[in-house]
Protein backbone atom coordinates (compact mmCIF):
# COMPACT_ATOMS: atom_id res chain seq x y z
CA UNK A 1 0.00 0.00 0.00
CA UNK A 2 1.70 3.17 -1.41
CA UNK A 3 0.90 5.08 2.02
CA UNK A 4 1.47 2.92 4.74
CA UNK A 5 2.69 4.09 8.21
CA UNK A 6 1.72 7.46 7.01
CA UNK A 7 -0.21 9.64 8.19
CA UNK A 8 -3.02 12.47 6.15
CA UNK A 9 -5.26 15.31 7.51
CA UNK A 10 -7.76 16.25 5.77
CA UNK A 11 -9.65 19.73 6.66
CA UNK A 12 -13.48 19.35 5.26
CA UNK A 13 -13.42 15.11 5.31
CA UNK A 14 -16.72 15.17 6.58
CA UNK A 15 -18.39 15.55 2.97
CA UNK A 16 -17.86 16.24 -0.81
CA UNK A 17 -14.33 15.96 -1.87
CA UNK A 18 -12.58 15.95 1.81
CA UNK A 19 -14.68 12.94 2.22
CA UNK A 20 -13.25 11.40 -0.91
CA UNK A 21 -10.04 12.36 -0.54
CA UNK A 22 -10.32 10.61 3.31
CA UNK A 23 -11.31 7.38 1.82
CA UNK A 24 -8.71 7.58 -1.14
CA UNK A 25 -6.21 7.72 0.89
CA UNK A 26 -7.51 5.20 3.30
CA UNK A 27 -7.65 2.71 0.88
CA UNK A 28 -3.78 3.71 -0.20
CA UNK A 29 -3.11 2.81 3.56
CA UNK A 30 -2.62 5.80 5.19
CA UNK A 31 -4.23 6.81 8.21
CA UNK A 32 -6.52 9.78 8.51
CA UNK A 33 -7.54 12.15 10.42
CA UNK A 34 -10.78 13.59 9.18
CA UNK A 35 -11.42 17.10 10.58
CA UNK A 36 -15.11 18.86 9.96
CA UNK A 37 -16.87 21.71 12.03
CA UNK A 38 -19.85 19.54 11.98
CA UNK A 39 -18.69 16.54 13.70
CA UNK A 40 -21.55 14.17 12.62
CA UNK A 41 -20.14 13.13 9.05
CA UNK A 42 -17.06 13.28 10.37
CA UNK A 43 -17.79 10.40 12.50
CA UNK A 44 -20.04 8.48 9.79
CA UNK A 45 -16.75 8.52 7.42
CA UNK A 46 -14.67 7.43 10.20
CA UNK A 47 -16.54 4.74 11.54
CA UNK A 48 -16.75 3.47 7.79
CA UNK A 49 -13.22 3.45 7.27
CA UNK A 50 -12.66 2.13 11.01
CA UNK A 51 -15.43 -0.64 9.93
CA UNK A 52 -13.14 -1.56 6.48
CA UNK A 53 -10.18 -2.42 8.68
CA UNK A 54 -8.64 1.37 8.59
CA UNK A 55 -7.29 3.64 10.91
CA UNK A 56 -8.98 6.88 11.35
CA UNK A 57 -9.92 9.85 13.93
CA UNK A 58 -12.50 12.38 13.64
CA UNK A 59 -11.95 15.40 15.09
CA UNK A 60 -14.23 18.92 15.09
CA UNK A 61 -12.61 21.68 14.20
CA UNK A 62 -13.23 25.08 13.05
CA UNK A 63 -10.22 26.08 10.91
CA UNK A 64 -11.30 29.80 11.14
CA UNK A 65 -10.08 29.69 14.90
CA UNK A 66 -6.14 29.32 15.35
CA UNK A 67 -7.01 27.42 18.66
CA UNK A 68 -9.12 25.33 16.65
CA UNK A 69 -6.51 24.47 14.44
CA UNK A 70 -3.53 23.93 17.20
CA UNK A 71 -6.42 21.20 19.37
CA UNK A 72 -6.79 19.60 15.60
CA UNK A 73 -3.12 18.69 15.10
CA UNK A 74 -2.27 18.09 18.58
CA UNK A 75 -5.17 15.74 18.61
CA UNK A 76 -3.67 13.96 15.68
CA UNK A 77 -0.27 14.02 16.89
CA UNK A 78 -1.28 12.30 19.94
CA UNK A 79 -2.88 9.56 18.05
CA UNK A 80 -0.81 8.66 15.39
CA UNK A 81 2.39 10.44 16.01
CA UNK A 82 3.02 12.85 12.38
CA UNK A 83 1.14 14.53 10.12
CA UNK A 84 2.71 13.39 6.48
CA UNK A 85 -0.25 14.67 4.42
CA UNK A 86 -2.58 17.52 4.12
CA UNK A 87 -5.36 18.53 2.23
CA UNK A 88 -8.02 21.73 3.08
CA UNK A 89 -10.86 21.27 2.21
CA UNK A 90 -13.01 22.60 4.24
CA UNK A 91 -15.30 26.14 2.85
CA UNK A 92 -18.26 27.69 2.91
CA UNK A 93 -20.36 29.83 -0.34
CA UNK A 94 -22.11 32.49 -0.06
CA UNK A 95 -24.07 34.73 -2.51
CA UNK A 96 -24.36 38.36 -3.22
CA UNK A 97 -23.58 40.65 -5.46
CA UNK A 98 -20.82 43.54 -4.06
CA UNK A 99 -23.44 46.20 -2.67
CA UNK A 100 -25.30 43.95 -0.60
CA UNK A 101 -22.12 41.85 1.07
CA UNK A 102 -21.99 42.43 4.78
CA UNK A 103 -18.71 43.16 6.47
CA UNK A 104 -19.85 39.98 8.58
CA UNK A 105 -20.61 37.94 5.62
CA UNK A 106 -17.25 39.07 3.99
CA UNK A 107 -15.48 38.01 7.35
CA UNK A 108 -17.05 34.65 7.79
CA UNK A 109 -16.22 33.74 3.86
CA UNK A 110 -12.63 35.07 4.28
CA UNK A 111 -12.07 33.75 7.64
CA UNK A 112 -12.92 30.44 6.42
CA UNK A 113 -10.99 30.04 3.22
CA UNK A 114 -8.06 32.15 3.30
CA UNK A 115 -7.41 32.68 7.00
CA UNK A 116 -7.95 28.94 7.86
CA UNK A 117 -5.88 27.66 5.35
CA UNK A 118 -3.04 29.97 6.30
CA UNK A 119 -3.75 28.65 9.63
CA UNK A 120 -3.38 24.79 8.37
CA UNK A 121 -0.39 25.60 6.62
CA UNK A 122 1.28 27.24 9.86
CA UNK A 123 0.51 24.24 11.93
CA UNK A 124 1.69 21.90 9.39
CA UNK A 125 4.82 23.62 8.62
CA UNK A 126 5.19 23.14 12.58
CA UNK A 127 4.76 19.32 12.11
CA UNK A 128 6.49 18.69 8.82
CA UNK A 129 9.61 20.77 8.83
CA UNK A 130 11.42 19.24 11.53
CA UNK A 131 10.85 15.82 9.92
CA UNK A 132 11.75 17.33 6.73
CA UNK A 133 8.82 15.72 4.74
CA UNK A 134 5.31 16.72 3.91
CA UNK A 135 2.94 17.13 1.22
CA UNK A 136 0.41 19.74 1.28
CA UNK A 137 -2.46 20.60 -1.19
CA UNK A 138 -4.12 23.68 -0.66
CA UNK A 139 -7.88 23.74 -1.99
CA UNK A 140 -8.63 26.74 -4.40
CA UNK A 141 -11.32 26.67 -6.85
CA UNK A 142 -12.19 28.01 -10.80
CA UNK A 143 -14.05 31.08 -9.28
CA UNK A 144 -10.58 32.73 -7.88
CA UNK A 145 -10.55 34.34 -11.76
CA UNK A 146 -13.69 35.49 -11.11
CA UNK A 147 -17.42 34.88 -10.71
CA UNK A 148 -20.56 37.19 -10.40
CA UNK A 149 -21.79 37.73 -6.84
CA UNK A 150 -19.02 35.30 -5.06
CA UNK A 151 -16.41 38.47 -4.56
CA UNK A 152 -15.41 37.27 -1.45
CA UNK A 153 -15.52 33.87 -2.40
CA UNK A 154 -13.10 34.82 -5.72
CA UNK A 155 -10.61 37.09 -3.76
CA UNK A 156 -10.44 34.29 -0.94
CA UNK A 157 -9.47 31.57 -3.86
CA UNK A 158 -7.32 33.90 -5.57
CA UNK A 159 -5.53 34.63 -2.35
CA UNK A 160 -5.10 30.58 -1.58
CA UNK A 161 -3.07 30.26 -5.25
CA UNK A 162 -0.45 33.08 -4.23
CA UNK A 163 -0.17 31.84 -1.09
CA UNK A 164 0.74 28.16 -2.43
CA UNK A 165 3.13 29.72 -4.27
CA UNK A 166 4.97 31.42 -1.88
CA UNK A 167 4.65 28.33 0.40
CA UNK A 168 6.06 26.48 -2.01
CA UNK A 169 8.99 28.89 -2.16
CA UNK A 170 9.48 29.33 1.52
CA UNK A 171 8.59 24.86 2.33
CA UNK A 172 11.13 23.76 -0.46
CA UNK A 173 14.22 23.81 1.63
CA UNK A 174 12.33 21.17 4.62
CA UNK A 175 11.54 19.11 1.54
CA UNK A 176 7.46 19.68 1.62
CA UNK A 177 5.55 20.08 -1.53
CA UNK A 178 3.05 22.47 -1.80
CA UNK A 179 0.14 22.69 -4.31
CA UNK A 180 -2.90 23.89 -4.93
CA UNK A 181 -6.32 22.30 -6.82
CA UNK A 182 -8.57 24.94 -8.43
CA UNK A 183 -11.47 22.61 -9.44
CA UNK A 184 -14.64 23.58 -11.23
CA UNK A 185 -18.18 22.13 -11.28
CA UNK A 186 -18.04 19.19 -8.61
CA UNK A 187 -21.27 17.61 -7.39
CA UNK A 188 -21.29 18.51 -4.16
CA UNK A 189 -23.53 20.18 -1.45
CA UNK A 190 -22.53 23.61 -2.64
CA UNK A 191 -23.80 23.60 -6.46
CA UNK A 192 -26.76 22.23 -5.07
CA UNK A 193 -26.51 25.55 -2.42
CA UNK A 194 -25.97 27.80 -5.25
CA UNK A 195 -29.21 26.24 -7.08
CA UNK A 196 -31.48 27.06 -4.40
CA UNK A 197 -30.07 30.39 -3.61
CA UNK A 198 -30.93 30.82 -6.90
CA UNK A 199 -34.58 29.59 -6.70
CA UNK A 200 -33.20 27.25 -9.94
CA UNK A 201 -34.06 23.59 -10.19
CA UNK A 202 -30.96 21.96 -9.79
CA UNK A 203 -30.71 19.92 -12.92
CA UNK A 204 -31.38 22.74 -15.21
CA UNK A 205 -28.53 24.78 -13.01
CA UNK A 206 -25.84 22.40 -13.66
CA UNK A 207 -27.20 21.72 -17.20
CA UNK A 208 -25.94 25.67 -17.97
CA UNK A 209 -22.94 25.27 -16.05
CA UNK A 210 -21.92 21.61 -17.91
CA UNK A 211 -22.19 23.83 -20.94
CA UNK A 212 -19.94 25.46 -19.59
CA UNK A 213 -17.06 23.11 -19.03
CA UNK A 214 -14.63 21.70 -22.28
CA UNK A 215 -16.38 17.96 -21.89
CA UNK A 216 -20.06 19.07 -20.95
CA UNK A 217 -19.89 17.18 -17.79
CA UNK A 218 -20.12 17.81 -14.15
CA UNK A 219 -17.44 16.45 -12.14
CA UNK A 220 -17.30 14.30 -9.12
CA UNK A 221 -15.90 14.01 -5.63
CA UNK A 222 -14.37 10.79 -5.93
CA UNK A 223 -12.59 11.36 -9.22
CA UNK A 224 -10.65 14.66 -8.16
CA UNK A 225 -9.34 12.07 -5.01
CA UNK A 226 -8.33 9.36 -7.68
CA UNK A 227 -5.27 9.14 -9.34
CA UNK A 228 -6.58 11.12 -11.91
CA UNK A 229 -10.39 12.40 -13.48
CA UNK A 230 -11.72 10.75 -15.98
CA UNK A 231 -10.17 13.28 -18.57
CA UNK A 232 -6.78 12.52 -16.93
CA UNK A 233 -6.84 16.05 -15.14
CA UNK A 234 -3.93 16.18 -12.47
CA UNK A 235 -6.07 16.10 -8.76
CA UNK A 236 -5.70 15.94 -5.19
CA UNK A 237 -3.78 12.71 -4.93
CA UNK A 238 -1.45 13.14 -7.95
CA UNK A 239 -0.34 16.37 -6.01
CA UNK A 240 0.70 14.03 -2.98
CA UNK A 241 2.08 11.18 -5.24
CA UNK A 242 4.37 13.50 -7.65
CA UNK A 243 7.71 14.44 -5.79
CA UNK A 244 8.50 17.17 -8.71
CA UNK A 245 5.46 18.79 -8.38
CA UNK A 246 5.79 21.71 -6.35
CA UNK A 247 4.30 25.64 -6.51
CA UNK A 248 1.69 24.36 -9.14
CA UNK A 249 -1.79 24.93 -9.51
CA UNK A 250 -4.41 23.06 -11.45
CA UNK A 251 -7.58 23.39 -13.17
CA UNK A 252 -9.69 20.22 -13.28
CA UNK A 253 -12.97 19.73 -14.32
CA UNK A 254 -12.65 23.80 -14.77
CA UNK A 255 -15.38 25.87 -16.76
CA UNK A 256 -13.74 27.50 -19.39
Amino acid sequence: MRFKDQVALVTGGGRGIGAACVRRFSQDGAAVVIADLDSGPAAEVAAEITQAGGQALALTCDVADRGSIDALFHGALDRFGQVDFMVTCAGILRFNPIQDISETEWDQVVDTHLKGTFFCAQAARAVMAPRRYGKIVLISSGAARGYGKRAHYSAAKAGIQAMTRTLAIELGEFNINVNAVAPGFVETRMPHQHAEWLGEDYETFKARAVAQTPLRRAGTPEEQANRAGRDGAPNYLSCIRKRAMHGAVTFPSRTR
